[in-house]
C-alpha cells in the first residue's frame, strides 16, 4: 500500500504547529496574569485560580466539539469560527468588571474558541503520517508548549509595562490578523484509506487489548486526566511559587519558558520513541519520568536548583500527551481520529483544570506548595498503574495471538 505522506503533509504539518502556538495562548497568558488579575480583583490565590480552571474546561469541551465537527466537515471551519470566537473573548476580559465575569469570558471564549488550536490539529495531523506518524503526532503536540515558550515573557512584559487589560486586548487583535490567513493552508481534506478491521472483533473488543472500545477509551482518559493533575502543578503555578519564594513573576515566566522549550525539545525524543516501540510504553516511560521530575521541586526550591529543575521536567513530560493520540491511531480506524482523539487529548485538560484549583485550595489550606506536590505524584502513579495494567494486556494478547498462529501452522 503506498503511503499517504506526500511533501504538503509537512507543510500542514508546519502550519498547524504555527496555528497552535498561537491559539494556544489561553493556556499560558492565563496563568501568567494570575497574580497581576489576583491584585486587581483582591482575590485569593484559589479564586484567581478560576478563569484558569474554567478557560481549561472550555478548552476540553471545545475540543471534543471540534474534533466531532471536523471528522464531519474538515478542520478549517471549525478552526476558522474558534479563532475568532477565541480573539473576540480576548477584548472582552479586558473590560470585566469583576472576577467572576472575567472567568465566566475565559471559559465560553477563550476556552472553547482556542480549543480548536490544540487536539484537533493533533487529530487532524495524524490522517495525512503513516511512516512517522509518531514524530509527527509528537511535533503536533509541540505547539501548544511552544505557546508556553514564546507567550508567557511577552504577556509579562506587557502586563509590567501596559496591565493586563490592554495586554488582552493586543492578544486578540494579534491572533485574529495572524491565524485566520494562515488556516487556509488546512483547506484540503484527507482521503481515507480503507478502514481495517483488525481493530476490532464482531463482538466489540478491541483485538489488541481485549477491552470494548468504550471501556478502552474510559481508561485512556482517566490516565489522561490523572497525569495532567500532575503536570498542572508546576505549569500553572510556578509563577506564583517565585513570587512567594521572592524571586519574582518574571523570573516564574522565565522558568515556565525554560520548562516548555525542553519539553518541546524532548517531542523529537520521544516522536522517535513513539514510531519504535508504540504509544503505550512510550506513556509509560513518559509518566515514570514526570513522577521523578515532580518530586525534585520538593527538596530544590533556589533560584538556580527551580530552572534546572524545571528543564528536566520539560524534558519529562514532551511524551505523554502524544502518547495518546497514537494509542487512540493504533486501536480506532482513521474515520474516528478526529472525535477519538480530540476526546483522548481534551479530557486530559480536564486534569489541568482539576490540578490547577486543587494546587491552590491545597496551598490556601496548608500555606505551601508541598502538600501540592505530594497530591500531583499521588496522581502521576494512578496514571502508572493504568498504563502499565494496559500495556501488559496488549502483551498478553500479542502472546495469544502469535501462539494461535504458531499452533494453526
Amino acid at each position: 500500500m503506498p503511503s499517504i505522506e506526500t511533501p504538503y503533509s509537512w507543510i500542514r504539518l508546519s502550519a498547524s504547529i504555527t496555528l497552535s502556538t498561537l491559539g494556544c495562548v489561553g493556556m499560558w497568558s492565563l496563568v501568567v496574569a494570575l497574580p497581576a488579575v489576583q491584585a486587581d480583583f483582591n482575590a485569593p490565590r484559589a479564586e484567581a485560580t478560576l478563569p484558569y480552571t474554567l478557560a481549561i474546561i472550555g478548552f476540553m469541551i471545545g475540543g471534543i466539539i471540534v474534533g466531532r465537527l471536523a471528522d464531519r466537515f474538515g478542520i478549517l471551519p471549525p478552526l476558522a469560527g474558534g479563532t475568532i470566537l477565541m480573539s473576540l473573548g480576548y477584548v472582552l476580559t479586558a473590560f470585566a468588571p469583576n472576577l467572576s465575569v472575567f472567568a465566566m469570558i475565559c471559559g465560553l471564549t477563550i476556552g472553547l474558541g482556542g480549543a480548536a488550536s490544540f487536539a484537533p490539529l493533533v487529530a487532524d495531523t495524524s490522517l495525512w503520517f503513516d511512516r512517522h506518524r509518531g514524530l509527527a503526532v509528537s511535533l503536533a503536540t509541540a505547539g501548544s508548549s511552544l505557546a508556553g515558550v514564546v507567550w508567557p515573557p511577552i504577556v509579562q512584559h506587557a502586563i509590567a509595562a501596559i496591565g493586563w487589560r490592554q495586554t488582552h486586548i493586543g492578544i486578540g487583535l494579534l491572533c485574529l490578523a495572524t491565524m485566520l490567513p494562515l488556516s487556509l493552508v488546512l483547506l484540503r481534506r484527507p482521503i481515507f484509506q480503507k478502514a481495517t478491521p483488525a481493530a476490532a472483533s464482531p463482538g466489540g473488543t478491541m483485538q489488541a487489548i481485549g477491552l470494548s472500545p468504550g471501556a478502552t477509551q474510559g481508561l485512556l482518559a482517566l490516565a489522561g486526566m490523572c497525569c495532567c493533575v500532575a503536570m498542572s502543578m508546576p505549569q500553572v503555578h510556578l509563577v506564583a511559587y517565585c513570587g512567594d519564594l521572592g524571586y519574582g513573576a518574571a523570573r516564574g515566566a522565565e522558568m515556565l519558558a525554560v520548562m516548555l522549550g525542553f519539553s518541546v525539545a524532548s517531542r523529537l525524543i520521544f516522536g522517535w520513541l513513539l514510531n519504535l516501540i508504540g504509544g503505550l510504553p512510550t506513556l509509560l516511560l513518559g509518566s515514570a519520568m514526570q513522577a521523578t521530575a515532580l518530586a525534585l521541586y520538593l527538596p530544590f526550591n533556589g533560584l538556580a536548583s527551580l530552572y534546572v529543575v524545571s528543564a528536566v521536567f520539560g524534558l519529562a513530560q514532551g511524551g505523554i500527551v502524544p502518547s495518546y493520540a497514537v494509542i487512540i491511531r493504533e486501536l480506532f480506524p482513521a474515520q474516528e481520529a478526529g472525535f477519538r482523539v480530540s476526546l483522548a487529548i481534551s479530557v486530559t485538560l480536564a486534569g489541568m483544570a482539576l490540578g490547577g484549583w486543587m494546587a491552590g485550595a491545597i496551598y490556601d489550606w496548608t500555606g505551601s506548595y508541598a502538600s501540592a506536590l505530594i497530591n500531583g505524584i499521588a496522581w502521576n502513579i494512578a496514571n502508572m498503574a493504568i498504563a502499565a495494567w494496559l500495556l501488559e494486556r496488549q502483551r498478553r494478547r500479542a502472546v495469544g495471538v502469535c501462539a494461535a498462529s504458531a499452533a494453526l501452522s
